[in-house]
């Protein structure tokens, strides 16, 4: 069964007010937790064979800082359609996808909405409806390819914040 991995961006930062939005880099937090969460998907396993990602700077760089620790670079595709996308704009690329575990990374509001409609249960973690920055939720899909992927259909196999990872370590 196909699974997906959905990652809001780390951090950004707001420090050069001429940057258009869409080109603000990550802050010092944001590359850590980037780096935090790459190593919290190669820990438990869960390697990506694709990734569909925003065409923002801060989704490329969460990118780049977390697939740094999994030692590969995944059949990447930058979709323009995923900056600042709505949840339905999402789903629709997500059904486009061809990979086996796909790595999606996109923006709130959107993303933290699907996350929360793709879930058949929300797991009972505080921060999950919230999907603060660099939240990476795991699901396995109830369907056989990505093409039928549906809202509320879903199982969350996993789901974990940057905080929380690295204040146990």
């Amino acid at each position: 069964m196909p699974r997906l991995i959905l990652m809001r961006h780390a951090k950004s930062g707001w420090d050069d007010p001429r940057l258009d939005d869409i080109d603000r880099p990550l802050n010092a937090r944001g590359q850590r937790n980037a780096v935090t969460m790459g190593a919290w998907l190669k820990a438990k396993g869960y390697i990506p064979d694709q990734v569909l990602l925003s065409s923002s700077t801060r989704t490329r760089e969460t990118l780049e800082r977390a697939t740094r620790g999994l030692g590969l670079c995944p059949n990447t595709t930058v979709l323009d359609a995923l900056y600042l996308a709505s949840e339905h704009r999402i789903l629709s690329a997500l059904k486009k996808a061809t990979g086996d575990c796909v790595l999606l990374i996109a923006h709130n509001p959107g993303i933290g909405e699907l996350a929360a409609d793709f879930a058949s249960h929300p797991p009972p973690h505080p921060d999950f409806l919230r999907y603060p920055t660099a939240a990476t939720a795991v699901f396995d899909l109830k369907a056989d390819n990505w093409a039928q992927a549906r809202f509320g259909e879903n199982e969350v196999i996993d789901f974990a914040t940057p905080r929380e990872i690295e204040a146990e370590t």
